[in-house]
């Protein structure tokens, strides 16, 4: 009880001082419950709306080749036009025992809506644009909350959310493009979704006209919704609809294998976000480490002369090691309770994130599991209480002959050599590994040596930091501090003044600033990469694709084709394929179809034979690594079988497929794709188109282009250098969100400079009080304080941005592997991040500063 007491004492009476270190748990620990409480809201959110939609049976057509749809990235044939059941299906089933309702739907996620404006009506998020027909099955999640409900051609719904978005009214004519054409149609009324709107723009048509706009007249369904009188189990419903039109001939799955199918999917997505998010966090609670450590060793050695009376007048090092930790199970405990509230807090302001994007996620659905408060908690309690087990094993070591000095511990030299020289021989063989990483002939087989590497070289470097401190401390201070005069040698001094101290604070910095730097050398060779390849493979002038990623439809194409000022046009189309190999495998393959001119719009790396003659009629390119699986030879004879029937190629080149990373190797003419597909309509459609513009028309062309495709608003035209700055947005906007993610750890290292140096303007009370009395100024006295803190800012930016372009040198080893050669080194971005941490440190010191000038000179020199 009496070591509970006193541990009880001293945690309230150093509150002030425990309050940043427990802001780390605090956030740490929120950043944790925040997650997990965001992504079980989305999954029950998305559990009911699948839930409330599915039907106790449900029709699809069969499933395409999983792998090769993953390769192609569409879900849909390559002419843009759905899969569907035949509308007979509807009346095969509608007579089965415990049928009681079946609804056939149609719908359609690669059309395009546009205003009067010729704007562009789809999300802005990524989410598809739906094209769909308005059925009873649509009344389970939506309702009509103004107008009413289409009747025939011309007519169509919108969903509330995109109505309200982008100005949307009753009356208002807007254009419908699907792969079938162009129509204009009215808006009859809008829809509001009763569970949550999954993001998708939604167009509701009657259901004769779904099947005229987006499958040409076809009667047929993409979904036919099975619903039971209740009489037979859904398993038992679904045998018997088997019985009826075949158990393999079309997807049949039952309510519950429906909803696990989505929620597998949604999963897969949800999954990567959470370990993402948890990655970040868990960088931020070991960032937190450092903080604690430091807070919790710079206490005990305040305390040293207080920790030696204890032990004078009985006790044990057992109990003062305990006292110690019970200080950490309090700091860790109410951490953890304000985390678990302020990771609620972000998973609401995740939600209303996602319904500002166009997801909408109700409070109601507030997810908060019994595991996420206890394993925030947990988390928070033990963490802190391993960073404060060595500060409490220091503190049980002090003997009582300690309440005879001054406060404060000389560190253990020994110990100190001995952890510089485990860190050295860590960074070292840290080193060594990323070096590795050079020598490897795979990226799979160089990933491990990346990891290890990454791994080896934080701990060491975090080992021997302190035995950094005095080289790199005193170079710094050559050169920023000596011209501050008497103030910055004190502020010099008192950097290297404990070592182990600064190097952790550093430490926690350096930890953060490595990632930052790492992953901006990563970012910046992918675009100096994908720069060297478009200059070097890319002949055409322009690129036009479609901003929703769908396939370009014949009148785009035709709109291109007629600009006068082009010299040449190149349709290039995805197909999925099934090629019979020499060696008598049957593989699926991702061909590019494309005209003759494909051969002077990208360079290629041809092995063997002529890239031209492959892309004539009968011919096709191979790979050189298939090739060599295969046994595939130049002019060899390859069956290849196509949805609308087989037609037999001859190889007539053989590419490098270390140097088609972004092309594929698999080309051949469109010819030869017509007579492999003879039913026009079954054609696939291109995915993007080349054009080169006529010798001396390049202004011309491209106003033409621009003119051709502005009634197309999903369409994009761009020049090589706007295709390099796409690329380069990309990865910029993909390391501002990592970045973003990066600022928790920095912000909790932040925290631990201010929290070091306040606890240092306490133990220097006396000290700081006696320079006062011979002279110093309150001005000089805050200056000097925030040099210190601007060195040891500097100084774990260092160590972090050498790290940092080590391990992003190696990372940009295994992507050269990948077609990626180019080590682009992002100096300005660097220097950047040098800055910004002299200014972090400056912002850091500004309250410990203050608190320093305003000490009363007498009150600071009689302080025990």
């Amino acid at each position: 009880m009496t070591v509970l007491k006193t541990s009880l004492r001293s945690f309230f009476s150093h509150k002030g001082r425990m309050v940043l270190s427990g802001m780390a748990v605090v956030l740490s620990v929120a950043f944790v419950c925040g997650t997990l409480v965001f992504t079980a809201t989305m999954n029950t959110t998305f559990d009911k709306l699948f839930a409330e939609s599915a039907s106790n049976v449900m029709i699809a057509p069969a499933e395409r080749d999983d792998e090769v749809s993953a390769v192609e990235g569409d879900s849909g044939p390559a002419n843009g036009i759905p899969d569907t059941v035949p509308a007979s299906v509807v009346d095969e089933i509608s007579s089965v025992d415990g049928v009681e309702r079946v609804t056939g739907n149609v719908a359609a996620t690669n059309a395009v809506a546009v205003n009067a404006d010729n704007e562009n009506l789809g999300p802005t998020t990524g989410a598809p644009t739906v094209v769909t027909n308005w059925s009873d099955v649509e009344l389970r999640t939506s309702e009509i909350a103004e107008g009413r409900e289409p009747a025939g051609p011309g007519e169509v719904m919108v969903d509330g959310d995109t109505a309200d978005g982008k100005d949307i009214a009753i009356g208002d004519e807007i254009r419908l493009i699907t792969a079938i054409g162009d129509y204009q149609v009215t808006v009859t009324g809008i829809v509001d979704f009763t569970i949550t709107n999954p993001g998708a723009a939604l167009f509701y048509l009657d259901r004769a006209t779904a099947q005229e706009y987006l499958l040409g007249g076809e009667d047929g369904f993409t979904t036919i919704y099975v619903d039971s009188t209740g009489a037979v189990s859904d398993a038992d419903l679904k045998s018997a609809v088997a019985s009826v039109v075949g158990a393999d001939t079309y997807k049949l799955q039952t309510s519950a294998e429906y909803i696990e199918e989505n929620r597998d999917a949604l999963g897969e997505v949800l999954s990567i976000l959470e370990y993402v998010l948890l990655g970040f966090a868990g960088l931020a609670l070991l960032v937190g480490i450092f903080l604690i450590v430091n807070t919790f060793s710079m206490l005990v050695a305040q305390r040293t002369r207080e920790i030696g009376l204890m032990r004078a007048i009985g006790s044990s090092r057992r109990q003062v090691n305990r006292s110690v930790l019970i200080e950490a199970l309090l700091l860790g405990l109410i951490g953890s309770v304000l985390g678990f509230g302020a990771g609620v807090g972000i998973a609401v302001g995740l939600m209303a994130l996602m319904s500002a994007l166009g997801m909408n996620l109700s409070t109601e659905d507030l997810t908060i599991e019994t595991s996420v408060p206890v394993v925030g908690i947990v988390l928070g309690i033990v963490v802190t209480l391993l960073a404060a087990y060595i500060p409490a094993r220091r503190a049980g070591k002090i003997s009582p002959m300690a309440a005879l000095r001054d406060a404060g511990m000389p560190g253990d030299v020994r110990a100190g050599r001995i952890r510089a020289g485990i860190g050295a021989a860590f960074t070292v063989l840290g080193l060594a590994a990323l070096a590795g990483t050079a020598t490897v002939e795979s990226a799979a087989d160089g990933a491990g040596f990346l990891a290890l590497g990454v791994v080896l070289s934080l701990v060491g470097l975090i080992l021997v930091g302190p035995a950094l401190v005095g080289l790199v401390v005193r170079g710094l201070s050559a050169v920023l501090l000596r011209g501050f005069g008497p103030v910055g040698r004190l502020a010099e001094r008192n950097a290297l003044r404990n070592p182990r101290r600064t190097g952790a604070t550093a430490s926690a910095l350096m930890i953060g600033l490595a990632l930052v730097a790492g992953l901006s050398v990563v970012g910046s060779s992918m675009v100096a990469s994908a720069t060297e390849e478009i200059d070097e493979s890319l002949g055409a002038d322009y690129i036009i694709n479609s901003s929703t990623f769908t396939q370009i439809q014949p009148d785009v194409t035709a709109a291109v084709r007629d600009v006068a000022e082009l010299d040449h046009v190149t349709e290039v189309a995805n197909v999925r394929t099934e090629v019979a190999m020499p060696n008598g495998e049957d593989v699926d393959v991702l061909l590019s179809a494309a005209d003759p001119t494909y051969e002077q719009d990208i360079a290629m790396d041809v092995v063997e034979g002529d890239l031209g003659e492959a892309l004539q009629p009968g011919g096709v390119s191979v790979g050189d690594e298939d090739a060599e699986e295969y046994g595939i030879a130049l002019g060899d004879e390859l069956p290849v079988t196509f949805d609308g029937g087989t037609v037999t190629v001859t190889v007539r080149a053989i590419l490098s497929q270390e140097e088609a990373v972004a092309t594929g190797t698999w080309n051949l003419g469109l010819q030869t794709l017509r007579e492999g597909v003879p039913d026009e309509a079954a054609m696939p459609l291109p995915s993007m188109i080349f054009a080169a513009a006529a010798e001396g028309q390049q202004d011309a062309a491209r106003a033409a282009l621009d003119a051709a495709m502005e009634p197309y608003p999903q369409m994009e035209v761009r020049d090589q250098a706007e295709y390099k700055e796409l690329i380069q947005d990309q990865v910029g906007q993909l390391l501002n969100m990592v970045y973003g993610l990066l600022a928790l750890a920095i912000i909790v290292a932040v925290l631990g400079v201010i929290n070091t140096l306040a606890l240092s303007v306490v133990e220097r009370t006396r000290e700081i009080g006696l320079m006062r009395a011979i002279g110093l100024s309150r001005r000089q006295l805050r200056r000097m304080i925030r040099l210190e803190s601007v060195v040891i800012a500097l100084f774990g930016a260092l160590l972090g941005l050498v790290l940092g372009l080590a391990w992003g040198a190696a990372g940009q080893q295994l992507m050269a592997l990948e077609g990626m050669r180019v080590l682009e080194i992002p100096w300005g971005t660097l220097l950047t991040v040098f800055i910004g941490s002299a200014i972090v440190g400056l912002l850091a010191a500004l309250m410990p500063a203050f608190r320093a000038g305003r000490m009363n000179i007498l009150n600071a020199i009689a302080t025990e």
